[in-house]
């Protein structure tokens, strides 16, 4: 502590002795000379301007002193990358054609130098290797628009392209900047452009602008036009994207007419000139594109890939080999099928295909034909239809049914096919879904709602189970298109389930695969190994944990129903082309309402076909029959061929199915001798109670009208086959019920006398039935422990109900029945019963029963006395006159 004060107060003395006659300490240390303070500024400044030369020079001679001779920018040889299938069949070189014929300068038209500048490096002829400008302009861009953009000139691309690598990093920019600035001591600009011209990537094979002559306009460079000019001009920055025979094929328009723009900017062009190139822009033709490209879509899948894990040099010229998962042989007699089947209904406006062909087990692509003709320009065949957009109609419904399977809706759940409203909100037109035959079919279980493809039902049946749900299920099986997310929920409604959201071709076969291999997630797969050219293995495809998405039993049950010719029969032919009859396969037809889009995609447990046919541009066709016509015959086809070596399989049945037999109209369980069929079921789902749809309703004998509780009690009624259709509305929001409405009206137009049961009743007013349950009438019962068990019945309430034993009233109970247990002693009984309902009217039933004795026993009656019998008078006869009796007598 003391040591600072002492070097504070010998500081202030130095300070006061520096202050002048008459100044304050104070006021001394406000004077201010600026002489003084930019003395000291500019050393300071010439030291750090003197270090930061320093400093530079040190890591620009730490990265110069390994870098490559400036004179081997004259072109370094590169190696091809060769794909091959899964049977080490070629299918594409990269960088194969390397007729790479070298141009002078003086062969170069005017035109190409100028759009080569303007769009690369406007400043090319003033600076000396690198453009302060140019880095400025990229920094400023990258910090306020978020835009990544170079800053790098003709000369530091070159040093890129021909002496360093392609990676983004500070040290390879520091080696661009000094090569840069030796090369533009040692060559011309001239030189340098022309250089730059021999070296560019313009797409595919064609490094150096006369190979991309050639390739695109089949001319030398030095008869290029102005437009043919900016066309090649443009490509150099992403080679693989702007090329007209890329999966883009009209991205490089976009890319021309900045081109343009850019000339006419820096003065190379009028605005008129500009204007005309334009024009004439839209009417440029390519020659068709010469090479051994097998496989076409598919070989660009894989390069695709590859430059997303390699980069592009690295696939152009590293010399990689890599085996894919193709058949070439399934993959060219697909091509051929599709070509074959689209000529012959190109005159209903069907004029393209695609296919994918996947082993769902792994996800491996075995056949992927994005078009009839990769290389026909008339129709952007290079465009890859199986990664393309495209509504797809019906068949995204197994997604809404395998939710309901996970809800416990099963395949016997009834749904109504008729004519129903649903109405959208917000100012919407109602939603009046019809079936693709225009038929509404009554009722239908989900086994033939969905084997069949039928509209109304499926919309209802998305209504039952929610729109996220569904759209949550689809997601999970593969389809990125349709994930719950605000977007979609806000855009997509119940017509999702008929194909209101676009999906992609691949993308449907990834989820359907889950169906075919009992529920697991599965990736596609394109590439099985990457080596590179000596040989060392880069990556190897490795057998991967797959998510479980769907239980077995839910992807049996929609594996079982879309295999069930049957099932389909109320749309489609018993043998139409989905019916392949030695083999068990699932399959499903999609058509979008406008005809814009038919698809058909099937599978085994081993195989997957998808297929779409309709047109690049979106247009209608003219006339296409799922199962008949359009992509039905190609999937037949396609998957047959895909077949033939493979044992014939089965889609197993899981241990969490059971079967059970079921009511063929409610889908209730089987009842009463109705027409039944056996159906499958997830433990626990099976249909249980009594059946309230198909039943034999009760009715007064020679009427047709419900018989009460009354009459069916005393036995006066007949039995009737009769079926009750309800339906409750779950998107009702004003409490109409418009599924039962358009139940009615189909009711309304129907025959059969089984749809109307009657809702009258044939009871009498006032009618008590007594059911005395027990004793029974004229038994015998050998105990004293009597029970007496009876139940009124009646339209009307009952109060109470008496019992009367042999005349006596023993007992008084309220409600309409009672169950008590009388002694009674060794006799015969008369018990009565009787009720009396709330309107006081009364009904009785009574039985006559024996205690230990016969029911009708009667005592033996008392013996009246023998009477004795009365003495017969003896006559004593006359005496004779004169004579004596004999005898008398005894007293």
């Amino acid at each position: 502590m003391a040591n600072w004060k002492r070097a504070w107060k010998k500081r202030i003395r130095k300070l006061k002795k520096k202050v002048g006659p008459g100044q304050s300490f104070k006021k001394a240390r406000l004077v201010f000379r600026p002489s003084k303070f930019f003395a000291r500024l500019a050393v300071l400044g010439f030291l750090s301007v003197l270090l930061a030369i320093l400093a530079v020079g040190l890591v620009f001679a730490w990265y110069a002193k390994d870098l490559p001779s400036p004179d081997k920018i004259v072109r370094r040889e590169g190696f091809s990358t060769k794909i091959f299938d899964r049977h080490n069949q070629l299918l594409y070189e990269i960088f194969a054609d390397q007729k790479r014929v070298p141009v002078k300068f003086e062969q170069v038209p005017l035109a190409l130098q100028q759009a080569t500048i303007a769009i690369e490096d406007k400043n090319f002829y003033q600076h000396q290797g690198f453009d302060p400008l140019g880095m400025i302009r990229a920094a400023y861009k990258i910090i306020v628009y978020r835009r990544l953009q170079g800053g790098s000139t003709l000369t530091q691309q070159l040093v890129k392209n021909v002496l360093l690598t392609q990676k983004r990093v500070l040290s390879r920019k520091i080696k661009e900047f000094i090569l840069a600035i030796q090369i533009e001591s040692r060559y011309s600009k001239d030189e340098i452009l022309t250089m730059y011209l021999n070296e560019a990537p313009y797409g595919g094979t064609a490094w150096g602008v006369e190979a991309a002559s050639q390739t695109y306009f089949g001319k030398n460079t030095t008869d290029l036009n102005l437009v043919e000019s900016a066309i090649l001009a443009g490509l150099p920055q992403r080679p693989s994207y702007y090329s007209p025979f890329s999966s883009e094929p009209q991205a490089y328009l976009g890319r021309t007419r900045v081109v343009l723009k850019r000339m006419r900017e820096d003065g190379y062009l009028s605005k008129q000139q500009e204007q005309d190139a334009l024009a004439e822009l839209e009417k440029i033709r390519f020659v068709k594109e010469k090479t051994d490209l097998k496989a076409p879509h598919f070989v660009m899948y894989v390069k695709s890939q590859l430059e997303e894990r390699y980069g592009q040099r690295m696939v152009e010229q590293g010399g990689l080999r890599v085996q894919t998962t193709l058949d070439l042989e399934l993959q060219e007699k697909a091509q051929e099928i599709i070509a074959e089947e689209i000529g012959k209904v190109e005159f209903l406006n069907i004029t393209n295909g695609a296919a994918v062909v996947m082993n769902p087990q792994s996800g491996e692509i075995l056949a992927m034909v994005g078009s009839k003709d990769y290389f026909d320009p008339d129709y952007d065949g290079k465009v890859n239809v199986t990664l393309a957009l495209r509504q797809p109609g019906s068949a995204i419904k197994p997604v809404t049914y395998v939710t309901a399977f996970k809800k416990n809706y099963t395949a016997s759940t009834l749904l109504m096919d008729a004519k129903t409203i649903f109405p959208i909100g917000f100012g919407q037109p109602d939603y009046e879904p019809e079936n693709y035959d225009g038929k509404f079919r009554g009722p239908v279980q989900i086994r033939f709602a969905l084997g069949s493809s039928l509209n109304v039902p499926a919309v209802k049946m998305l209504a039952m189970v929610g729109i996220k749900p569904m759209l949550a299920t689809a997601a999970e099986l593969g389809l990125s298109t349709l994930e719950p997310n605000p977007e979609n929920l806000s855009r997509l409604g119940l017509a999702v389930t008929l194909g209101g959201g676009e999906v992609r071709l691949l993308d449907l076969a990834e989820a359907y695969s889950s169906f075919a291999n009992g529920g697991l997630k599965v990736e596609p797969l394109a590439i099985l190994e990457v080596a590179d050219q000596e040989g060392k293995i880069l990556e190897k495809n490795q057998p991967r944990t797959r998510q479980r998405v769907l239980s077995e039993s839910e992807a049996f049950l929609i594996n079982h129903i879309l295999a069930d010719n049957q099932a389909r029969s109320l749309t489609f032919s018993s043998n139409s082309a989905l019916n392949i009859t030695d083999r068990q396969v699932a399959v499903k037809t999609g058509t979008t309402n406008d005809k814009r889009d038919n698809w058909t995609i099937g599978w085994t447990p081993e195989l997957l076909v998808g297929v779409w046919v309709g047109n690049n541009d979106n247009s209608q066709m003219k006339k296409v029959a799922s199962g008949v016509s359009g992509a039905a015959p190609i999937w037949r086809q396609i998957i047959l061929l895909g077949l033939e070596e493979k044992p014939a399989t089965t889609f197993k049945i899981p241990e969490g199915i059971i079967s059970a037999e079921i009511d063929a109209v409610s889908g209730y369980r089987a009842h009463d001798g109705y027409p039944g069929r056996l159906e499958y079921f997830i433990k626990g789902t099976e249909p249980v109670g009594e059946d309230p749809v198909h039943a034999k309703l009760k009715l007064c004998r020679g009427q047709n009208k419900l018989a009460t509780i009354v009459d069916v009690a005393r036995g006066h009624y007949e039995e009737k086959e009769f079926f009750v259709f309800t339906e409750s509305d779950p998107v009702s929001s004003d409490g109409i019920n418009r599924w039962q409405a358009g139940i009615d009206q189909w009711l309304a137009g129907q025959s059969d006398e089984r749809y109307y049961p009657p809702k009258e009743y044939c009871q009498q007013e006032g009618d008590i039935e007594i059911n005395l349950i027990t004793p029974a009438d004229r038994i015998q019962i050998n105990s004293n422990e009597i029970e007496i068990k009876a139940r009124a019945i009646s339209i009307k309430r009952i109060n109470q109900i008496e019992v009367f034993i042999n005349g006596s009233l023993r007992e008084s109970f309220k409600g309409d029945r009672f169950d008590k247990i009388f002694t009674l002693a060794d006799d015969t009984y008369v018990i009565k019963v009787e009720a009396e309902d709330e309107d006081g009217r009364r009904g009785s039933k009574d039985v006559r029963i024996g205690v230990n004795r016969p029911w009708d026993w009667q005592p033996s009656p008392t013996p009246e006395p023998t009477p004795l019998p009365t003495a017969t008078p003896t006559l004593v006869p006359s005496p004779t006159p004169g004579s004596l009796p004999t005898s008398l007598p005894t007293p």
